[in-house]
């Protein structure tokens, strides 16, 4: 039974089966919007978890390239000590 034939079959009650028309109606486009909203919801939780890992690995690599800066202005400060101490040793 299609919902048309069902409208039909209630609306010839009069209002009360006009009104039972309209309220199956309702029930059915809530039950769509429910349905919507949980996959909205379901897409969400995915999309949240995602950006969890994303954001993860965005720390990580960002502490990384943290290390390797200090390092890189480690090795720099060695070898500008190490420039002058032969500059040193040749003038003497």
């Amino acid at each position: 039974m299609t919902l048309l034939s069902l409208v039909s079959d209630l609306t010839s009650f009069g209002a009360a089966g006009l009104m039972g028309a309209m309220w199956l109606c309702e029930r059915k486009l809530n039950r769509s919007r429910e349905q919507q909203l949980t996959e909205a919801h379901q897409r969400i939780q995915r999309d949240e978890e995602k950006l969890a890992c994303l954001t993860d690995v965005i720390d990580k690599n960002t502490a990384a390239l943290v290390r390797f800066v200090e390092h890189q202005k480690e090795q720099t400060r060695i070898l500008h000590e190490l420039k002058e101490e032969l500059r040193h040793a040749r003038i003497s």
